[in-house]
């Protein structure tokens, strides 16, 4: 258990020392006892335990300051307090939680399934054999939807192939058609533009953008799961789709249109 959260005793020493910061030097305990949910008796009596702790050093009447013990304490615990936090939602909400499902065959409300992303879509399928489960939550028939619980396990996907076409801005050049373009678009799951010139030079090429926003951050999701997808982007903007890839840890090819 998180030290701050063993007793209430150790919580409200947390918040007092946290309100002392935040109001650092000219610190009201009557305010803190407000703030906090306690009396201005015991809100003094924190503030000498603190001092005794060398974690606040009174300068004067109603003057503190947090030492650098006392700050270094407060990150350990905000530390702590986040770790514990991301374990509950993460570990123990995040397989209560109910999630939807594309059923591939007829499933039942109780029932054990399998759990797979195909197209960049969650789907479920009877059975235990996967490598990622859940309990069905609601019945359906083959084709549709399903609510699914208690998930375990961790889904095999491979991420897809991101590849980067920059486009020569207006200012270089009218946007044109490119057959390279066209063919490796036309293969990818998810085609996504940047700019009105990637627009343009895409539908010259013969394909039709399905995203023309937030390419990078679009890119980046539909790689992760599993879709090959292809950005044209103008020169301008090419950086930022890079960079939404970069830092989603995905690996990318860049070619000229």
């Amino acid at each position: 258990m998180v030290d701050v959260l063993d007793n209430k005793r150790s919580a409200t020493k947390f918040r007092v020392l946290v309100e002392i910061a935040d109001r650092q030097p000219a610190v009201n305990q009557g305010e803190i006892a407000d703030a906090v949910g306690v009396t201005s008796q015991a809100v003094s009596e924190y503030i000498r335990e603190l001092v005794d702790e060398g974690f606040v050093d009174k300068e004067a009447r109603s003057r503190y300051r947090v030492t650098k013990q006392g700050v270094d304490w407060l990150f350990q615990q905000a530390s702590d307090v986040r770790r514990f936090a991301d374990h509950v939602t993460e570990d123990v909400l995040g397989s209560m939680q109910e999630d939807a499902a594309f059923a591939t065959d007829d499933i039942e409300s109780g029932e054990t399934v399998s759990l797979f992303i195909e197209d960049g879509l969650l789907h479920a399928t009877p059975g235990d054999e996967g490598p990622a489960t859940g309990i069905a939550t609601t019945d359906a028939t083959e084709g549709d939807v399903v609510g699914v619980t208690g998930f375990a396990g961790i889904i095999d996907l491979e991420p897809g192939d991101v590849t980067v076409y920059q486009i020569s801005p207006i200012r270089s050049r009218h946007p044109e058609g490119s057959d390279e373009l066209g063919e490796t678009a036309g293969a990818a799951d998810l085609v996504a533009a940047a700019g009105v010139e990637a627009v343009a030079t895409l539908r010259k090429s013969g394909v039709e953008p399905g995203v023309t926003f937030a390419a990078g951050e679009v890119a980046a999701d539909a790689a992760n799961r599993g879709l090959d997808v292809v950005v044209a982007a103008t020169t301008d903007l090419s950086g930022r789709v890079t960079d939404a890839l970069r830092d989603a840890g995905l690996a990318y090819e860049v070619e000229d249109a």
